[in-house]
């Protein structure tokens, strides 16, 4: 354990910055000494040092950087794997019944209940293990009742609704840095499944990447414009068909023609397996846990110190 003082000294931050971090940002939690004295775990020196590299190096304000490192604290980036507030790994079991009873609380148009329900889970659990543990299974029950006529389209409206906009509640939680190319994310028509392009999404927004979202079965009228007025530097699109290579393919030719240095990241079940596409090099077809590395490739890890 340390002393403020001995912080101080160790990341050349005034004492009375590391006490104003703490007490009006709630940046750290550092144990007292019966006199009252400030006491600091490595951890807590770990984060008060990454909170000071986004603010002066980043340009991040303080309180941003806070509800981030908070967002990402128990997260797989972080962390190495899912953990919960105590540093224990947790099991399925827990995510798995959380999932469920999310579900049936929306199946039922319970929204209030739902939403205290993930709010509990990201307290407990942490960001990317509420995402991928919890609400994408949510989303991809969702999605099969659908299907099979067991949720009706409202139901499959209100679930998918509530979950998408929760999601989205962090994409302002996250810096966007200029030097990065700007994304569009969008599904083709015909294409009515947006779990895997939400997370991805979500994946380059954490990365610093300005990603404007349009969703699933998105037309092709007007995209031109938005990848001019955008400045749109990189396509992301998403496909759980293979019948809908074709269209996707249609796609990426229209908007070559017009803009011939626009690059893609292709993905999704579509483009898996036997699947064949003229446009492979831009297929991403890595498993969940191994986008980070995959993203940090394509695009360069240079640009991702952090993340």
């Amino acid at each position: 354990m340390y002393s403020i003082k001995q912080v101080s000294n160790m990341l050349d931050m005034p004492t009375v910055t590391i006490r104003a971090w703490e007490n009006r940002y709630g940046a750290v939690k550092p144990l007292r000494t019966e006199s009252g004295y400030r006491m600091y775990s490595p951890d807590d020196i770990e984060d008060l040092r990454w909170l000071k590299e986004q603010v002066e190096e980043k340009g991040m304000n303080i309180s941003q950087a806070v509800l981030v490192l908070k967002a990402e604290k128990n997260s797989l980036v972080r962390k190495g794997s899912f953990l919960n507030h105590s540093g224990e790994p947790v099991n399925a079991q827990p995510y798995e019944d959380l999932s469920s009873d999310i579900y049936e609380a929306l199946f039922a148009f319970q929204g209030e209940r739902a939403n205290k329900l993930i709010d509990y889970g990201f307290s407990i659990y942490g960001y990317d293990a509420m995402f991928y543990q919890v609400l994408v299974p949510v989303l991809v029950r969702v999605g099969d009742a659908w299907e099979t006529g067991e949720a009706s389209v409202a139901q499959e409206h209100f679930m998918t609704e509530l979950i998408t906009r929760r999601f989205f509640q962090f994409y302002h939680l996250f810096p966007v840095h200029s030097y990065l190319p700007k994304v569009l994310s969008l599904c083709p028509s015909g294409e009515h499944h947006q779990v895997g392009l939400m997370l991805f999404s979500l994946l380059l927004r954490r990365n610093g990447l300005d990603v404007s979202y349009l969703g699933p079965n998105t037309p092709k009228d007007g995209l031109l414009d938005i990848i001019k007025a955008q400045g749109i530097g990189i396509i992301c699109m998403s496909i759980t068909s293979p019948g809908l290579v074709s269209a996707a393919e249609e796609y990426v030719d229209y908007i070559l023609q017009a803009f011939p240095d626009v690059k893609f990241f292709l993905g999704g079940k579509g483009f898996e397996g036997e699947t064949k596409t003229k446009y492979s090099e831009w297929v991403m077809d890595e498993p969940t846990e191994n986008w980070q590395e995959w993203l940090s490739q394509f695009i360069g890890p240079e640009h991702f110190g952090r993340n």
